[in-house]
């Protein structure tokens, strides 16, 4: 195995963690605005950010994939969003799940709860759930075209309905120094209050709940795993068979068996893990 992989590997999974939050200040550079109760309306908001970031967010620096997607196949004018999809494609082929393990501020917030102290419950057995999100992914794209008012216009499902991101950056924030939006809130806020509620109570004791089961934006880059550039990789030479990288993986994935499965994040555990430096990273064609 190339010395310069493995070593920008181990740096790489070490400093995870000061690379998401990176990422997360990144996607939400505009932080005065949390104090103004505005959202940050210039230039950046036209360019979509890799990952689940709210569009509302008074922070956030661009606009959510999955809501300008929804956005623009639920107007009367559009159906279907070239730019959003071109934009998700490239990220898939370029880096795959990469994203929700580095550079997706939700995923991040999922990790930090649950470094909460309490009992901690293994998802191995809940391994079908997996698939839910492949199924939300699919009403996110059909149901804003499918479901319209008298206009055209359809809602956007994912983001109205199911988005805990949605409130936690936007709702929140915005009513807690906004009054006309905070006499505004009423059942749906509720809704989306209590859904918020349940995925981070699921985060504390389950890893990542929410992207291992229904994230369509994690659905849409597992897509890509194994044909992106960013690629785990095995040196089977090398490999003692310990089993330690399975047992230590949080998306329930053993590497040695499949290198580039769909809900593996490249979180860099593994790597960490092996005691016979037989995993990297990768990336060529």
């Amino acid at each position: 195995m190339d010395k310069k992989f493995s070593g920008v590997s181990q740096l790489m999974s070490r400093f995870r963690g000061w690379i998401q939050a990176g990422a997360a200040l990144l996607t939400n550079l505009h932080l005065p605005n949390f104090i103004k109760g505005g959202l940050y309306q210039g230039k950046g908001k036209t360019v979509c950010v890799p990952g689940l970031n709210c569009y509302s967010c008074p922070a956030a620096s661009g606009a959510c994939p999955i809501g300008a997607f929804q956005a623009v196949a639920g107007s009367s004018r559009f159906r279907f969003s070239y730019y959003v999809t071109g934009f998700l494609i490239l990220l898939g082929v370029l880096l795959g799940r990469f994203i929700c393990g580095f550079l997706c501020p939700f995923g991040w917030f999922q990790e930090l709860l649950h470094k909460i102290p309490s009992p901690k419950l293994s998802t191995k057995r809940l391994k079908p759930l997996r698939y839910v999100k492949y199924a939300v992914l699919l009403l996110t794209i059909l149901l804003p075209v499918l479901v319209t008012n008298e206009l055209g216009m359809g809602d956007p499902i994912f983001c109205k309905y199911l988005c805990p991101q949605g409130i936690l950056e936007g709702a929140i924030p915005l009513a807690l120094v906004n009054t006309g939006i905070r006499s505004a809130l009423g059942a749906l806020f509720t809704w989306k209050a209590a859904v918020l509620a349940a995925v981070i109570l699921l985060s504390v004791l389950f890893w990542r709940p929410f992207c291992k089961w229904l994230c369509p934006l994690g659905a849409f880059y597992a897509l890509f795993n194994r044909v992106s550039l960013f690629q785990m990789q095995v040196n089977s030479h090398r490999c003692v068979s310990c089993g330690k990288c399975a047992n230590v993986c949080p998306m329930d994935v053993d590497i040695t068996q499949n290198a580039n499965h769909a809900e593996c994040i490249r979180c860099g555990r593994c790597i960490k893990a092996c005691p016979a430096e037989a995993i990297c990273y990768r990336y060529d064609f």
